[in-house]
C-alpha cells in the first residue's frame, strides 16, 4: 500500500466522518423541513460515495471500486434535488432526465467495469459531474431573486460560491485525468462546503466568530501537516501536500465534531434566560432564589441598605443611579478613581470578590455581588446579566 493510497484512504475517512457530522446537525437544526431532508439525501450520497471508495482502497477490493461509482454518478442528482429545494421550483424536465439517466448508465457501467476503461470512462463521469453541478450553479445564479426572501437569496449566493469552490476540488479525483496528482481532494472540499453551510445558519456575530475559528484551523492545520511531512527522510513536494491534506481534513473533521458536540450539550443544559423563563417565580425574591440554583449566579450574594451601612449607602445611591451592572474591569466607571463612592465600590467588588455588580435599586440600594468564572466570561454571558437585571428590576 502506497502512501498515496493511505492519504486518500484518511482524507476520504475524514470527509465520511465530517459530512455525517454535519448531516446530525442539520437534523437537529430543523428535522422537519422539506429543504433539510434534501440536503441530507445529497450528503448522504457524497458521504456513501467517500466511505465505499476508502474502502476499497484500504482493503485492495476492485469490487468495492468499481461499486463507488454508483453514488459518484449521483453526486449531479443530489445536488439537482437539493437545488429544487432552494429555488422552491422545478428544474427543467430535460435537465431532470439528462441527470437520472447519466446516473443511471454511469453508475451500472462503473459497477459493471467499465471504469476500468480508465480515460474514457473517467473523462465521460468527470464531463457528467461538472456539467450536472454546473448546470445547479448555473440554475441557483439564474433564479428570479424577486420570488425568493432576502434571508433565501443570501443562502442560494453562499451555497453558489460553495458550488464554485468545490469543483476544482472534485476534478483532483480523477486520477486518469490527473495522474500527477499526490492526493484526491474531493472530501477535502467537501469538508470546507458543510463547515460553510453549518457557519451560514449561524447568526451574524457568530458567523463571524465560526469564520475567524476556521480560518484559524485551516492555516494552523496546513503549518502543523508541513512540520510533520519533514519529520519523514526525503521529503518531496508531493509528501508535502499528502501531510497538509491529511492533517487539515482532519482538523475540520475533529473541529466539526468538537463544535457539534458543544451545541448539543449546552442546548440540553438550559441557560439563565431559560431557567428564568420557566421558573414558577412571581416575585423578586423567589426569582432570585431560582437563579441561585444555576450555575453562573450559584457565586451570587445580595446586599441591602441594611448590609452596606459599613460602606456608607447615602454615596451609593448617587453612583448607582442610571447604572444597571457594574463591570470590575470596567472601574473606575466614566468617574475620578478617587471618588468616594467610587473607592467603596471598589473596596464592595474586592471584599466580596466579585466580578460584577447587578444593580436591582439604587434607593434604596439593593445589588446583588456576583463572581463570574474566567470561563464563562464572553459576550453571551454579558447579555444574559444584564437581560436577568431588567427582568428584576420589572419583578416587584
Amino acid at each position: 500500500m502506497t502512501s498515496s493510497v493511505i492519504a486518500n484512504a484518511i482524507v476520504n475517512v475524514c470527509g465520511v466522518i465530517g459530512l455525517l457530522v454535519a448531516m446530525l446537525a442539520l437534523h437537529r437544526r430543523d428535522a422537519r423541513s422539506p429543504l433539510t431532508r434534501r440536503f441530507l439525501i445529497a450528503l448522504g450520497i457524497v458521504a456513501l460515495l467517500f466511505l465505499v471508495r476508502s474502502a476499497a482502497w484500504l482493503t485492495g477490493s476492485s469490487l468495492l471500486d468499481d461499486l463507488s461509482v454508483i453514488p459518484a454518478a449521483a453526486i449531479p442528482l443530489g445536488g439537482l434535488i437539493v437545488t429544487e429545494g432552494l429555488l422552491r421550483r422545478h428544474a427543467p424536465r430535460a435537465l431532470k432526465l439528462a441527470v437520472i439517466l447519466g446516473a443511471v448508465l454511469l453508475g451500472l457501467g462503473g459497477a459493471l467495469g467499465l471504469g476500468h476503461f480508465d480515460t474514457p470512462y473517467a473523462a465521460a463521469l468527470a464531463v457528467f459531474q461538472l456539467g450536472g453541478l454546473g448546470a445547479c450553479a448555473f440554475l441557483l445564479a439564474a433564479r428570479d431573486r424577486q420570488s425568493l426572501m432576502a434571508a433565501e437569496n443570501r443562502a442560494i449566493d453562499r451555497m453558489t460560491i460553495g458550488a464554485i469552490i468545490v469543483l476544482p476540488f472534485n476534478v483532483t479525483d480523477f486520477a486518469a485525468l490527473m495522474p500527477d496528482m499526490p492526493v484526491k481532494l474531493g472530501a477535502l472540499g467537501a469538508l470546507l462546503v458543510v463547515t460553510a453551510m453549518l457557519i451560514a445558519g449561524s447568526s451574524g456575530e457568530a458567523r463571524w466568530h465560526a469564520v475567524l475559528l476556521t480560518v484559524l484551523r485551516l492555516v494552523s492545520s496546513a503549518l502543523l501537516g508541513l512540520a510533520a511531512a519533514f519529520v519523514a527522510p526525503d521529503v518531496d513536494a508531493a509528501q508535502a501536500v499528502r501531510f497538509c491534506a491529511i492533517a487539515v481534513s482532519g482538523v475540520l473533521a475533529i473541529g466539526l465534531m468538537t463544535d457539534t458536540l458543544r451545541s448539543f450539550l449546552e442546548s440540553r443544559a438550559p441557560g439563565v434566560l431559560s431557567s428564568v423563563a420557566i421558573s414558577p417565580a412571581t416575585t423578586r425574591d423567589e426569582l432570585i432564589a431560582e437563579l441561585l440554583r444555576h450555575p453562573l449566579f450559584e457565586s451570587a450574594r445580595r446586599h441591602r441598605e441594611r448590609d452596606l451601612a459599613a460602606y456608607d449607602p447615602r454615596l451609593l445611591r448617587n453612583r448607582l443611579a442610571g447604572r444597571r451592572v457594574l463591570r470590575r474591569g470596567d472601574a473606575p466607571w466614566d468617574h475620578p478613581p478617587d471618588d468616594p463612592a467610587v473607592e467603596r465600590l471598589v473596596s464592595l467588588i474586592a471584599a466580596t470578590n466579585a466580578t460584577h455588580l447587578v444593580v436591582l435599586s439604587s434607593d434604596p440600594v439593593d445589588i446583588l455581588a456576583l463572581a463570574v468564572p474566567v470561563t464563562s466570561a464572553d459576550p453571551a454571558t454579558e447579555t444574559a446579566i444584564a437581560l436577568v437585571q431588567r427582568m428584576l428590576i420589572m419583578t416587584a
